[in-house]
């Protein structure tokens, strides 16, 4: 049987995400002045914006190139969040101009390595279901 996890409620909740998000952020960017609660709001729409563009992405990376244990909902739904994490972190850096290329290269390879090593910690904790053979058991 398919373990694979389907694409609607990923499609809805990345469609809800990105209209959220990228809406909010016209609004915020258009119609505010840059004050302390816009540039959280800014911050945190651009998180649900970005999550919501790579939610489809990554779910479509899950089902080209599968991996064993296959992956869950929550495993798409965490690396898709990565992408939203690093976009508003790389933007909130460059409000200091802090953004250099090894800056973008580091924090990029430090949230990949963050995401192999959980993943190694899952792969590591899955337990294969047990299957008897004897049909008296």
């Amino acid at each position: 049987m398919d373990e694979s996890p389907k694409f609607k409620p990923f499609g809805l909740s990345a469609l809800a995400l990105a209209i959220l998000g990228w809406g909010g952020l016209y609004l915020v960017i258009t119609l505010t002045l840059p004050f302390v609660w816009s540039r959280w709001g800014f911050f945190v729409l651009l998180l649900m914006a970005l999550t919501g563009t790579a939610l489809p992405i990554v779910f479509y990376l899950h089902q080209r190139f599968p991996t064993e244990p296959p992956a869950d909902a929550n495993v798409i739904l965490r690396q898709a969040m990565w992408v939203g994490v690093y976009g508003a972190t790389l933007a909130w850096l460059q409000l200091g101009r802090l953004v250099t290329l090894y800056v973008i290269l580091g924090l990029a390879g430090g949230f990949i390595a963050a995401e192999y090593f959980i993943r190694i910690r899952e792969k590591a904790s899955h337990r294969p279901p047990i299957i008897h053979d004897d049909p008296s058991s």
